[in-house]
């Protein structure tokens, strides 16, 4: 008797997908939410969509009872790749898309006079109004694209509704032709999306290494030296990067942060790998080089081929200086935008000046971004006060998150290669 197989089938991402990033990667690991309007213009918000797609973005399409009339809800699938919500049920489809941090924008494309007065007067009584008044309480940013005749936009109370959340939200203006005020070219709504996640037409093609994340030297099989960096700077500054139009290549030791999505990443573990590995990939052009990495100083001269015993009472290990990976890269690539990172603990900010100062002028780095890792800046690690030198100039963050932080490096890159 033949026996029966039965073969788990995994199943496959949506055919749609595919055009996912096949012009960008800005959008990478950006959840938005279109919410299509009862208007003729919402056969444009499919356009709209593969064109936030095809730069990363996660498209998911909530539609008006009167769309739904104009497009068949599967016609929206089909773009996203997503299920098109229609109606709300006990799945609680407003809060899995507009709750806290549920996703990162949501755009009103076509936005119709009666959405927009539901919005400014709370009124949820259809998906995409309660959809909008759950993410303009969560805070999610939402983008509004108007398109109605001109005589209803001329509308007093559409005036009122528009000064009213005119500095809540953010609105496109629209086109005026033929007497209608028509949604704006989806072209000009998807540039619009990329610059509100820090698109630079400076950055935009840009190709980066970053160094991130610490390492951990062997002394046995089983037994490490490493440091409590947690890679999350470099990580951060990637993601800001990608989403600037920057080509990003992230060479990362065992720090507890995922990887930023839309960067080629390398795993590294020892101080060894990341220079070796490292340096191979300065066999190739980069505009920018960060050192972000908090990799070893020192290694064991000798690493135990078996686990060492723990019934010692003392036990004495030998260290040996491992290569500085930062010496390198200029004598790799002498063009390259070399931006360095300096940390000492516990000492005055003139004594972390001088030190990073020296740092920048032994390696030819063109910025140096030097920070105090001592006993204030462990009782919260998510924050940082770094200060960027440049040449002569000296600038200083303040405390922030670093969020805000790789914000400011960006700025500072920018600058340089202007």
């Amino acid at each position: 008797m033949s026996k029966l197989v039965v073969k788990k089938i995994k199943k496959k991402d949506h055919p749609s997908l595919d055009i996912v990033t096949s012009k960008g990667v800005e959008l990478i690991g950006k959840k938005i939410v279109l919410c299509v309007a009862g208007s003729v213009a919402a056969y444009k918000a499919i356009e709209l969509a593969r064109l936030l797609m095809r730069h990363g973005a996660d498209v998911t399409c909530v539609t008006s009872n009167a769309v739904t009339k104009l497009i068949q809800p599967d016609y929206f699938k089909w773009a996203t790749g997503n299920e098109v919500i229609t109606k709300l049920t006990g799945e609680l489809e407003h809060i899995r898309l507009a709750d806290y941090k549920q996703s990162d924008l949501v755009i009103v494309y076509p936005a119709t006079a009666n959405t927009l007065g539901k919005l400014a007067n709370g009124i949820d009584d259809t998906p995409v109004s309660t959809v909008l008044t759950v993410g303009f309480g969560s805070k999610i940013p939402i983008l509004m694209c108007l398109a109605m005749h001109e005589s209803m936009y001329d509308n007093l109370a559409v005036k009122k509704n528009i000064e009213f959340l005119k500095n809540k939200i953010q609105f496109v203006n629209p086109q005026m032709v033929e007497g209608k005020a028509k949604a704006p070219e989806p072209e000009d709504v998807l540039e619009i999306v990329l610059k509100k996640f820090g698109f630079s037409s400076v950055l935009k093609n840009k190709k980066i290494l970053i160094t991130a994340g610490p390492t951990l030297e062997y002394i046995d099989p089983v037994r490490v030296i490493t440091n409590i960096s947690s890679g999350k700077t470099g990580v951060l500054l990637a993601s800001e990067l990608i989403s600037a139009g920057a080509k990003v290549t992230i060479v990362y030791g065992p720090g507890n942060q995922k990887p930023s999505k839309g960067a080629k990443v390398i795993n590294v573990t020892t101080s060894k790998e990341m220079f070796d590995i490292t340096k191979k990939e300065l066999k190739k052009k980069f505009d920018v080089v960060i050192m972000a990495a908090a990799a070893s100083d020192y290694t064991p001269e000798s690493v135990s081929k078996s686990k060492i015993k723990s019934d010692k009472k003392c036990l004495t290990i030998r260290l040996k200086k491992v290569p500085k990976i930062i010496e390198q890269v200029k004598k790799l690539q002498k063009d390259t935008l070399l931006v360095g990172f300096k940390a000492e603990s516990n000492i005055t900010k003139s004594a972390l000046i001088k030190s990073a100062q020296k740092k920048m002028k032994d390696v030819n780095a063109d910025i140096m971004i030097a920070n105090d890792i001592g006993s204030k800046y462990q009782k919260n690690p998510d924050r940082n006060q770094i200060l960027i030198i440049d040449n002569n100039k000296i600038k200083s963050s303040g405390w922030k998150q670093k969020e805000k932080i790789v914000k400011l490096i960006r700025k500072e890159i920018e600058q340089k290669l202007k």
